[in-house]
């Protein structure tokens, strides 16, 4: 019995032995290649558009996405608007983004801001039970909106709230130094 032992013992420390040997040179590192065309971005976009509701453009705003920003019809379109701002402890601007639909009761009847869309564009528009040309112009000038792009998997968390635009860019990896800012005439 100790002459099996002793004999696998020496075939084991044959076969470990038998495995290493010496190292072989490193090869060569290759050349980097060019730089390639910006692509398109399907991760996910923000915009922020300015525009105004006048009669002339039967209070709508229109935004075309431009061919560096690829929509698919799965994807999710929200549309927001800037409601106020505020001031936190530093004294610094803080935005407040609504999301759309927006209702506001006014003397005048009901007023709504709201938004349809398809994977090339976004309209945003103003609906009233009253003449929208009563509105003062601090509800129809320079109005700012803020879209978001959710690519389809990301829209689908059941876990993401739509209603905070700062979650939403944060499920998609942006902060407000990447949102394209674009004023409308």
């Amino acid at each position: 019995m100790r002459r099996i032992g002793t004999v696998l013992g020496v075939f084991l420390s044959l076969l470990v032995i038998a495995c290493e040997g010496p190292r072989g040179l490193d090869g060569y590192d290759g050349l980097d290649g060019a730089d390639g065309e910006d692509g398109i971005n399907i991760l996910g976009k923000v915009i922020d558009i300015e525009g105004n509701f006048t009669a002339a453009n039967e209070y709508k705003i229109g935004y075309k996405f431009p061919n560096t920003i690829e929509v698919f019809e799965t994807d999710v379109i929200l549309v927001y608007i800037l409601w106020d701002q505020t001031t936190d402890i530093n004294g610094d601007d803080v935005d407040i983004w609504r999301l759309l639909p927006q209702t506001r009761l006014l003397d005048q009847g009901i007023l709504q801001y709201n938004y349809d869309y398809t994977f090339f564009d976004v309209s945003i528009f103003m609906e009233a039970d009253f003449n929208m040309s009563t509105l003062p112009t601090s509800d129809t000038d320079n109005q700012v909106f803020r879209i978001a792009v959710l690519p389809a998997e990301a829209a689908q968390n059941s876990k993401l709230n739509t209603l905070d635009i700062s979650a939403v860019m944060q499920t998609i990896g942006l902060t407000n130094n990447d949102v394209s800012k674009m004023t409308l005439q």
